[in-house]
């Protein structure tokens, strides 16, 4: 242990040498976008269902994205931060009226 924090061997350091924790939990979550994207421009906001409740993060995407967009979390990034792709549900055509 070092002094005032624990070792992580799952941590990551960001551009200004702070070691940031993956929230692994997120990966391959479902969002809905609440604030756009900008694509690399800039990030948006996701709110995903995760951990029996709701949690907004920061959405960077690699493509613009519209709020209310459906997203798929593909990587976490810490510090309350993802990376986020467009996600249309596979099963979404499949009305629960319909039976065949």
């Amino acid at each position: 242990m070092r002094p005032g924090g624990h070792w992580r061997t799952d941590g990551r350091y960001n551009g200004s040498g702070v070691r940031t924790i993956p929230d692994e939990d997120l990966i391959g979550c479902i969002g809905k976008m609440i604030v756009a994207s900008r694509g690399t421009a800039g990030p948006g906001e996701v709110l995903v269902r995760v951990r029996g409740g709701s949690e907004a993060f920061i959405a960077w995407s690699a493509e613009p994205l519209p709020r209310g967009a459906s997203v798929l979390v593909i990587e976490s990034r810490g510090h309350r931060a993802v990376d986020v792709s467009p996600w249309t549900d596979p099963l979404a055509e499949f009305d629960e009226g319909d039976a065949h």
